[in-house]
């Protein structure tokens, strides 16, 4: 009996350890991305509870600047993504299909490639799944820094922006179709 209570407190602890501590990345000594299970539902944030995204900017795969400021007026959806995760293969060729839905419905995509060891890898990603929607290159995980209040270091991560750029729903992990056109839907009947 005594074996199985120490047995049992020894995996709380365990299992405290790995809930906290900081959702952070950090930057100088190449941060720690986690895979997580997918979320059923995420967490959708009440237009009066909404922050306003934090500002970014960076190179997209192949080339070319992206600031943040391109999205001002469009809902948006960012997806952290690494072609070295397993569950990202599933999402992103979905991602495309939504993508693909909605582009034309004042929606943005935008994929931002984190804690890659080669740009090429990324590129082939992106060409393996037909993926038409932008990414930034962002190796050092800048970007997820940049959004260190919501768990973008949990890869995949989909953060999803109103028309106002405000954070409109977190989803940490692999996020089905059904609750990304959801959360898509609700964005736009606001605006």
């Amino acid at each position: 009996m005594r074996l199985r209570l120490l047995a049992a407190t020894g995996a709380l602890a365990l299992l405290a350890g790995c809930t906290t501590g900081s959702d952070q990345v950090d930057v100088n000594n190449g941060g720690e991305f986690r895979f997580v299970a997918g979320t059923p539902a995420g967490e959708v944030i009440p237009p009066d509870e909404r922050a306003s995204a934090p500002d970014f900017s960076g190179t997209l795969l192949g080339g070319g600047r992206f600031s943040s400021a391109d999205l001002d007026g469009e809902a948006a959806v960012l997806n952290f993504w690494g072609s070295w995760c397993g569950p990202c293969r599933v999402e992103t060729p979905q991602f495309q299909e939504v993508y693909a839905e909605v582009r034309n419905d004042g929606v943005e995509f935008l994929g931002l490639n984190v804690k890659e060891t080669s740009e090429q890898f990324a590129l082939a990603f992106v060409d393996r799944f037909g993926i038409e929607f932008p990414s930034l290159y962002d190796p050092r995980g800048e970007v997820a820094l940049a959004f260190r209040d919501y768990p973008a270091n949990a890869i995949p991560s989909t953060i999803v922006l109103d028309g106002e750029n405000r954070v409109a729903a977190v989803y940490t992990g692999e996020i089905s179709q059904d609750d990304l056109r959801r959360v898509i839907d609700l964005v736009l009947e606001e605006g």
